[in-house]
C-alpha cells in the first residue's frame, strides 16, 4: 500500500515542507501555553500550533460547527490531497474512505458549550455540540467536505490510535477501496482538556521548554502535550502508479499490535511482541530497519520498557533511534501519523532527525540520535506508539523501488 500524499500540522510547522525544515533545524514548537492562562496549573507548557487560522483555510460556514481539532484536520486533508495530486471531486464517491484516530474529541468546543449551559441555560447551547465533541467527527467532516462515502471509521486507542487507524485503512485498501485518507489530529489545549490530561499523572511540570520533555534522559519526568498530527493519502501501489501519481513516498509494509498484561501479573509488556509482529508482517528482519522512531514516554519505567524492547530486537545500540516529537510534544492520536510522515521524509532525503534537548542515559541500551540530524541512507523505518492503558502498536514503512 502506497503513501502518495502528506498533510502535516505541527507546533513547529504547518505543511510537510515547513515542518520538515523546522525539524531538521532543531526548531521546537514547545512553549508556555497561550490559548488560556495556565498560571493556576502545575503544568504550563505545550506544543501549540500558533500559526493556524481557520479563516485562512476553511469556509466561514464550517467554523461555528467545528472544534479546533476538526478545523486543523480539514486543512490537513486538503494539503494531503494537494500533495497527492488528487482531486476528490473527480473520483467516484464510494472509491474513497476516511479512517482517522482520535484521543480526546472536540474538547474546546465542548467546554465552550458547557460554559454556555451553566451561565445562560440550555437554549444557548449550540446544536452542533451534538457532534462537534465526538471522537468520529474528523472522519465525518472530512468525508462530507470531500464527498467520500467509501469505508470509513474512527479508532480510539490514545497515542497508539494513529498507527491503528492507518493499519485499518491498509486493510480496506487490500479489500478493494482505491483510496483512503488516514491518520490523526488532536487538539485539546483548553482548561477542560488540560485538567483531563493532568489527571493521567504523566505531564511534565518543568518550566524550561528546552528540557521539559526529554525521553530516555535521567531527568525525564513526564511529557509535554501538543496539538496537531498528520493525515496521509493511502492508495493501492499499482493504482497509484497507473494514475501517474506525482510522488510515492513509500509503503506501509507491516503492522503489529498488542496489549499489555495487567499490572502485577508477572508477564512481560507487549511492546517487543508488537515490533516482532510488524517485522513479520512486513516480511523483513531487524537488520533491514535503518531507524526506529520511538514512542518516547519520558517516564523512567516506560522508557525502560521501550528501550529494552528495542535493544531486545535489534541488539544493544543496534539501530539509530529518534524522537522528533521532542520538538512538538506528544500529540496523542496525531503523534504516530506525524512520525509516519517524518519517516517518509527521512527516506526521501536520507536523513534522521535529532531528538532535541535530551541527554541519553547510559541506563538505556539504545543509540539515540541527538544534537544534530544524521545523514544516512534510509530505506526502512519502524514507528512505535503506545497508548495509556496498555496499547502497543508498531508499523514498518519502507521505500518503493521505481
Amino acid at each position: 500500500m502506497a503513501v502518495t500524499g502528506l498533510g502535516v500540522a505541527a507546533p513547529n510547522g504547518l505543511g510537510a515542507d515547513a515542518y520538515w525544515a523546522a525539524t531538521l533545524a532543531g526548531t521546537s514548537g514547545i512553549g508556555r501555553i497561550t490559548r488560556f492562562d495556565p498560571a493556576q496549573y502545575p503544568a504550563r507548557l505545550a506544543g501549540e500550533i500558533r500559526e493556524f487560522s481557520a479563516l485562512e483555510h476553511l469556509p466561514t460556514r464550517l467554523l461555528p460547527q467545528t472544534d479546533r481539532m476538526t478545523q486543523v484536520a480539514l486543512a490537513g486533508a486538503d494539503w494531503a490531497f494537494a500533495d497527492a495530486g488528487v482531486d476528490p471531486a473527480g473520483l467516484p464517491e464510494y472509491d474513497m474512505g476516511v479512517i482517522t484516530a482520535s484521543s480526546s474529541g472536540g474538547f474546546e468546543f465542548g467546554q465552550r458549550e458547557l460554559k454556555a449551559l451553566w451561565s445562560q441555560g440550555s437554549r444557548y447551547v449550540s446544536a452542533y455540540q451534538s457532534f462537534a465533541w465526538f471522537y468520529a467527527v474528523n472522519s465525518g467532516q472530512i468525508s462530507i467536505r470531500n464527498g467520500m462515502r467509501g469505508p470509513s471509521a474512527v479508532v480510539v486507542s490514545d497515542q497508539a490510535g494513529g498507527l491503528d487507524a492507518v493499519a485499518h485503512a491498509r486493510r480496506q485498501i487490500r479489500k478493494g477501496t482505491p483510496l483512503v485518507v488516514s491518520g490523526g489530529v488532536d487538539a485539546s489545549i483548553c482548561p477542560w482538556g488540560w485538567v483531563a490530561q493532568m489527571a493521567g499523572g504523566r505531564l511534565s511540570t518543568s518550566e524550561d521548554p528546552a528540557r521539559a520533555y526529554v525521553p530516555f534522559d535521567a531527568g525525564a519526568r513526564g511529557h509535554v502535550p501538543g496539538e496537531g498530527g498528520a493525515l496521509l493519502v493511502l492508495e493501492d501501489l499499482e493504482r497509484a502508479r497507473a494514475r501517474g501519481a506525482q510522488r510515492i513516498y513509500g509503503e506501509i509494509a507491516g503492522y503489529g499490535s498488542t496489549f499489555d498484561p495487567r499490572p502485577g501479573s508477572g508477564r512481560p509488556p507487549g511492546l517487543r511482541k508488537a515490533i516482532e509482529l510488524a517485522l513479520g508482517d512486513a516480511g523483513t528482519v531487524a537488520g533491514d530497519i535503518d531507524v526506529v522512531f520511538a514512542d518516547g514516554a519520558a517516564l523512567p519505567e516506560l522508557d525502560r520498557v521501550e528501550a529494552e524492547a528495542i535493544a531486545g530486537v535489534f541488539g544493544p545500540r543496534g539501530v539509530p533511534v529518534s524522537v522528533p516529537k521532542t520538538m512538538t510534544g506528544r500529540l496523542y492520536s496525531g503523534a504516530a501519523p506525524l512520525d509516519l510522515a517524518t519517516a517518509f521524509l527521512a527516506i526521501r532525503d536520507g536523513v534522521v532527525p535529532a531528538s532535541v534537548g535530551t541527554r541519553p542515559s547510559d541506563a538505556y541500551a539504545i543509540e539515540l540520535v541527538t544534537t544534530r540530524p544524521r545523514r544516512m541512507p534510509v530505506r526502512a523505518a519502524l514507528i512505535l506508539a503506545r497508548g495509556q492503558g496498555g496499547f502497543n502498536s508498531a508499523a514498518v514503512v519502507r521505500a518503493v523501488d521505481d
